[in-house]
């Protein structure tokens, strides 16, 4: 049996909705975030020592069991294990070299800059002297203005410029990778980074949430705040 030990406001979303997709049968473990710090309890540590969300643990028998993280890792684990040849196009074609792509792109490429975004909009922001206030404030807001936002809208502008021939991230299909790469654009979304010249995206944001499984697993998750 499957169990995936999902943290709030994590991206192991991604995961639920996977499932729900290949309509394979899971159990729910939720961990709550240290309202504080914001860093995973240590329960969740227990199960994988970096207290990363997801994680996905499959007792295969009373012998074996297998744990696994990082998002990647998990889809892949899962589609060879589960997939039934669902949710990836077939091997040796240009769409499967674009969905190993974009597999990868997700957490390599686009996720970095936003995080970085995150962390030096609130820098500023958190206590401390007086007189250092300003001068932090002064050095994120350079690295954000001649960094960090360049970076995302390369990277946004990217992909909108992908989609405009095709329906899906990998091709004319829906696959994993449309699933992996949808955290970074609702992440981006949620900072302000998409608009009106991201008529692509805009609509790969629509499509995928209509999508029924992902509607289930949002359910089963609970709603999540992405970067507030």
């Amino acid at each position: 049996m499957i169990t995936i030990h999902h943290l709030n406001n994590s991206r192991s979303q991604r995961i639920l909705w996977l499932l729900e997709e290949l309509e394979i049968p899971y159990e729910l473990k939720f961990y709550e975030r240290d309202p504080k710090t914001m860093l995973a309890p240590k329960s969740l540590r227990d199960v994988h020592p970096l207290g990363k969300s997801p994680v996905l643990t499959d007792e295969k028998n009373t012998d074996e069991r297998n744990t696994i993280a990082e998002s990647g890792a998990i889809i892949e684990y899962v589609l060879k294990n589960y997939g039934n040849n669902r949710l990836r196009p077939e091997q040796n074609t240009p769409e499967d070299l674009q969905y190993t792509y974009w597999l990868h792109y997700a957490e390599g490429s686009a996720m970095p800059p936003l995080v970085l975004s995150l962390i030096f909009s609130e820098a500023p922001k958190q206590p401390m002297l007086f007189f250092v206030k300003p001068i932090v404030k002064g050095f994120c807001e350079k690295v954000l203005s001649t960094y960090v936002n360049p970076q995302i809208k390369l990277n946004i502008d990217f992909m909108e410029n992908e989609l405009k021939n095709k329906l899906w991230f990998a091709g004319q299909e829906f696959s994993a990778a449309d699933i992996q790469i949808s955290f970074p654009l609702e992440a981006a979304a949620a900072r302000g980074s998409l608009n009106s010249n991201h008529p692509q995206l805009t609509n790969f944001l629509e499509k995928i949430h209509a999508r029924e499984a992902y509607q289930k697993a949002l359910k089963k998750g609970g709603t999540y705040n992405l970067f507030h």
